[in-house]
C-alpha cells in the first residue's frame, strides 16, 4: 500500500479517476455499451446528464475503433501500455474476446494502482483472468504482476520512474500506448519528455490519446477554470491547440506520422446504426452543449512504424 502524503493537486488528479469510473458505470447501466466489469470498480451511481453519457460513449467507441485496427495489423502478439489507467476495464473486456494481447501494462499513481489491485484480488471474476499458469499473481514492491498483466504504481511526471516500471515491456514488440485524459495533468516539459521517450523506446509503436483541445476560446476557458476550481493546474499551451496542430506537435516529439480529430468528427464516423441506437436511449435537449463539449476533446493517433501508418478514423 502506498503511504506517501499526496499534495492537494495530486489528490485532485487522483479523484478524477473516481469521477470517470462513475460516469462510465452510469452510461453502462443505461445501455450505452456493455461492460461486465465496471461494476466492480464503481457501485451504483447517480444518473449523469445525457450529454455526458453520450460523450463517454463516443470516447469509448472511438478508442475501441483504433484498438481493433491496431490488433488487426499485429494479431495478439503485441502489448498495450495504458498510461494513467485508473480503473479502466479494457484488459478484462479484451480477455472476453479473441483479441486478448500478449502483454498488458497499466500505470498510474500508486494510490490508484494499490486500490485497483485490492479490488482485483477480492473479486474472483477479475482475478481469475490475470492469474498465471499456477493460478497465482505476484505482488512485488506494491505492484501486481502475472503472465501477461502488470499493474504498476508510477509517477508519469518522473521519466526515471517510468523507465524503471516499463522494464516489464518488450521493446521490440508491436506496442499500443493509451493515454486518455493523462497528458493534461503533466507539465508541458514532462509530457514532452515522456512522449519522446516512448517514441524512441518502442520502434513499432502506436500512440492513442484522448485529451482536451482548442481551449483558447470562451468555452475552453470555462473548462480550464473548472479544472482550477477542483485544484488542478490549468492545462498547458498544447491543449489550446486544435486537433491538427496537436498532431503536428506529436510529430515534433518523434512520432513520424500523426493524425487527430475532434470528437464531433469521431461521433460522425461511428456506424449509423450505432448512433441511432444511442440517440434513442435518452432525450437530448442540449445538443449545442454536446457539440461544444465534443469540439473541445480530440482523439489522436500517432505511430513510429509503417505497419500502422494507414490507421485512420474511417479505415
Amino acid at each position: 500500500m502506498d503511504n506517501r502524503i499526496w499534495s492537494a493537486e495530486e489528490e485532485a488528479i487522483i479523484a478524477t479517476n473516481t469521477e470517470a469510473t462513475e460516469c462510465k458505470r452510469c452510461a453502462v447501466e443505461l445501455g450505452y455499451w456493455k461492460d461486465d466489469y465496471i461494476g466492480y470498480f464503481a457501485k451504483h451511481v447517480d444518473r449523469k446528464a445525457p450529454e455526458i453519457n453520450r460523450g463517454y460513449y463516443a470516447r469509448v467507441k472511438g478508442v475501441e475503433m483504433f484498438i481493433h485496427q491496431f490488433l488487426e495489423r499485429c494479431d495478439t502478439k503485441c502489448q498495450i501500455i495504458n498510461l494513467g489507467c485508473g480503473f479502466d476495464t479494457l484488459y478484462w473486456r479484451l480477455k472476453d474476446t479473441t483479441q486478448a494481447v500478449g502483454n498488458f501494462i497499466e500505470l498510474d499513481f500508486p494510490a490508484v494502482t494499490a486500490k485497483k489491485a485490492h479490488i482485483i484480488k477480492r473479486n474472483k471474476a477479475l482475478l481469475e483472468k490475470i492469474c498465471n499458469e499456477d493460478g497465482e499473481v505476484v505482488i512485488r514492491e506494491g505492484d501486481l504482476h502475472s503472465d501477461g498483466y502488470h499493474l504498476v504504481g508510477c509517477d508519469l511526471r518522473c521519466l526515471t520512474d517510468v523507465k524503471r516500471k516499463l522494464s516489464v515491456a518488450a521493446a521490440g514488440a508491436p506496442t499500443l500506448v493509451l493515454a486518455e485524459c493523462v497528458l493534461v495533468y503533466l507539465r508541458s516539459d514532462a509530457a514532452d519528455a515522456l512522449l519522446r521517450h516512448l517514441a524512441a523506446a518502442f520502434p513499432r509503436c502506436v500512440l492513442l490519446t484522448y485529451e482536451q483541445c482548442s481551449l483558447d476560446d470562451k468555452f475552453g476557458e470555462v473548462m480550464a477554470r473548472n479544472l482550477r476550481g477542483r485544484g488542478v493546474a490549468a492545462p498547458g499551451r498544447s491543449h489550446a491547440l486544435g486537433p491538427a496542430d496537436g498532431a503536428a506537435r506529436l510529430q515534433t516529439l518523434g512520432w513520424g506520422r500523426a493524425r487527430a480529430w475532434d470528437m464531433v468528427a469521431v461521433w460522425r464516423a461511428l456506424p449509423d446504426e450505432d448512433r441511432a441506437r444511442v440517440e434513442r436511449l435518452e432525450m437530448l435537449d442540449e445538443r449545442e452543449l454536446l457539440t461544444q463539449l465534443n469540439s473541445h476533446y480530440a482523439l489522436a493517433v500517432a505511430t513510429t512504424c509503417d505497419l500502422f501508418a494507414d490507421m485512420d478514423l474511417n479505415a
